[in-house]
């Protein structure tokens, strides 16, 4: 199984702005997981992690985005970081047949930025990173 990023898609209610995005990935979750959760995974594909405390209220910094607090944990499967600059982002990781994972994206900020071309290469890494043997 390839990995694939399937195309963004975008809601505006007033000044917040969400962005979705599924994520096929050709690892099981248990291997993705890092990746999502651990802050040399996350620097591999994302963004520089300054703190990341895994559990639900600990501290998060991520270069680039701020410094937060991580607001979902659920082990192996949902990640939930909210950063003062750069909003609620979260992961959501699912079985995808018998070898592969489906990553559920959603990034809930505010303003005007053009997020999803940022995160599209974001995942094209990832997906590059976990193909590789």
């Amino acid at each position: 199984m390839s990995g694939s990023v399937e195309q963004g898609t975008g809601q505006t209610h007033g000044n917040t702005r969400m962005l979705h995005f599924l994520v096929r990935l050709p690892r099981p979750m248990e291997e993705v997981w890092p990746a999502l959760a651990t802050a040399e995974g996350l620097a591999a594909w994302c963004t520089a992690v300054e703190v990341l405390e895994p559990r639900l209220g600990g501290a998060v910094t991520l270069g680039g985005l701020g410094a937060g607090q991580v607001t979902a944990w659920d082990v192996d499967r949902v990640a939930e970081y909210t950063v003062q600059d750069g909003g609620r982002i979260r992961f959501h990781l699912e079985r995808d047949g018998d070898d592969g994972s489906a990553l559920r994206f959603t990034h809930e900020f505010q303003g005007d930025a053009a997020s999803e071309p940022l995160w599209r290469g974001r995942f094209e890494r990832l997906v590059d990173v976990l193909s590789r043997p």
